[in-house]
């Protein structure tokens, strides 16, 4: 009808792909016409739909997460060997989402080895934040021994990479150090331990044990060992006449 207001049509939808693109620039023109003019000006950005936004996001990373999950153990028993299309099956994704995230199985084997680094670094904030000082340290050691542990079973693989991993060690190695020294400065500050000990002292003890440890259970021992060197560690205290 003359002067009447044209009607937006919808696109036909053929395929998957095609309702995505439509999905989106749906959801995005919506979210236009509901920002205030000031926003727009200042080209502030719109909200999203969270539907549109995050559910994405949290599917990728909990495959993600899956993949590495069953690399780590993949890697333990095979070594460099490893086949990324097992990895796959048995994360229960497909071998085109595990290449996008991981293209290589260098790239794969790195990311495992990063994100347990990242885990202590994680778990000195939360445990400094949820624990006494001297707690935490305590906990975050123990955590630092199955660190060693998972480090010795894919070691073998990590040693295949190109150029060798100690690129690859130096960062972790920062990340480590840095952990250790910011609850051994809390626990110091708290009074609970020495002022004179050296942070990289207690992980030099608990490598020791894992490097002379002939037994499988060297990890009982080295837990064992937490306790003494926290002990070893405390403020002498002047004997009372």
């Amino acid at each position: 009808m003359s002067g009447s207001t044209s009607v937006r049509t919808q696109p036909i939808l053929t395929n998957r792909h095609d309702f995505d693109k439509t999905e989106s620039s749906s959801a995005i023109d919506l979210d236009n016409r509901r920002q205030s003019p000031v926003a727009s000006i200042f080209g502030m950005p719109a909200k999203r739909s969270q539907t549109a936004q995050r559910r994405p996001r949290t599917d990728a990373q909990r495959n993600r997460e899956r993949i590495l999950k069953v690399a780590k153990g993949a890697f333990a028993r095979s070594g460099a060997s490893t086949s990324l299309d097992d990895v796959a099956k048995q994360a229960g994704v497909g071998a085109g989402t595990l290449y996008r995230h991981f293209p290589t199985r260098d790239a794969l084997l790195e990311a495992v080895y990063r994100t347990e680094v990242e885990k202590l670094a994680a778990a000195q904030r939360k445990l400094a934040q949820d624990l006494a000082p001297i707690e935490a340290l305590r906990a975050w050691m123990l955590l630092f021994i199955d660190y060693i542990a998972t480090k010795q079973i894919i070691a073998p693989a990590l040693n295949t990479l190109v150029g060798r991993p100690s690129k690859l060690y130096e960062v972790s190695r920062a990340q480590i150090t840095g952990a250790i020294h910011a609850l051994v400065e809390r626990a110091i500050e708290s009074g609970d331990i020495r002022g004179d000990l050296d942070p990289l002292d207690l992980l030099r003890a608990l490598i020791g044990v894992s490097n002379v440890a002939s037994s499988p259970d060297w990890q009982q021992s080295a837990r064992r060992l937490v306790d003494i060197l926290i002990t070893g560690s405390r403020p002498i205290r002047p004997l009372r006449k």
